[in-house]
């Protein structure tokens, strides 16, 4: 399998403390991977440096074989990575359509400057923006949420319309940060499917981050656990669940 991310003995310092040290991980195309541990563990850090925000201490970060460490998050993206937040981050007094046209408008041909500077080719610009933005909302049968403002829906969509904010930018690999988060169990359960189907379907790798088991378990092929910035441990889902020091870290069990 082709590795679409490579974390390569990443850490982060801040003064004294390694908030992450020494995490190595792959993602491979078309593959889940789940990214779990206790609060403090260093996930969101980890997270940071793969997208760009936070620059890495030591370690190398890979994108489709291609060195990123140094490069920006646009860059990054660019390169077909796409996120999520774990508190959905939408830009208010916007539609939904319009949400979506922003991430869209990366893949016109003519490009924000064409826009921002209203030169030819604008409208043709904005066109394939719309095109781009509506089909998605289609795939995710969220069309009918299109011309609503977004800070008018419930948490439950709006983690919905930030997904297919993340999918307009024809991601190769979809981080989703805590994806679950402030969602009912049917709710979760159907974001579950929805995740699956667009794995299936679009066939992008997904690297999640996520407390709720009811997701890990089902959605991903292979499972990292870290505690105090290290990897504690890594395979099936399966298997980690069953390891007595991951049992340990998570409910202060004894490891014998």
């Amino acid at each position: 399998m082709s590795a679409i991310l490579e974390l390569r003995d990443v850490g982060v310092r801040f003064g004294t403390f390694d908030a992450v040290d020494g995490v190595s991980l792959t993602v491979n195309a078309g593959e889940v991977v789940g990214l779990i541990g206790p609060n403090g563990a260093g996930k969101t850090v980890t997270f940071n440096v793969i997208t760009g925000l936070q620059p890495a201490t030591r370690g190398r970060v890979l994108l489709g074989g291609t060195d990123v460490t140094r490069q920006p998050a646009h860059v990054r993206t660019a390169m077909g990575l796409s996120r999520t937040f774990q508190v959905v981050q939408l830009f208010a007094g916007m539609s939904v359509l319009q949400n979506l046209m922003v991430a869209a408008h990366r893949h016109t041909h003519a490009g924000v400057l064409v826009d921002a500077l209203r030169l030819p080719g604008r409208g043709r610009a904005l066109r394939q923006a719309e095109e781009r933005a509506r089909a998605v909302l289609a795939f995710l049968e969220l069309s009918h949420l299109a011309d609503l403002e977004v800070t008018s829906l419930p948490v439950g969509q709006a983690r919905l319309v930030e997904l297919a904010r993340a999918l307009c930018l024809t991601p190769t690999c979809l981080l989703l940060d805590e994806p679950a988060s402030g969602l009912d169990p049917g709710e979760t359960a159907d974001f579950v499917a929805l995740l699956a189907h667009v794995r299936s379907t679009l066939g992008c790798a997904m690297l999640l981050v996520e407390h709720d088991m009811g997701v890990v378990m089902p959605l991903c092929d292979h499972v990292i656990v870290m505690d105090f910035g290290k990897v504690l441990a890594s395979g099936p889902p399966l298997e980690v669940r069953d390891d007595p020091a991951v049992r340990a870290a998570y409910l202060g069990e004894e490891v014998h």
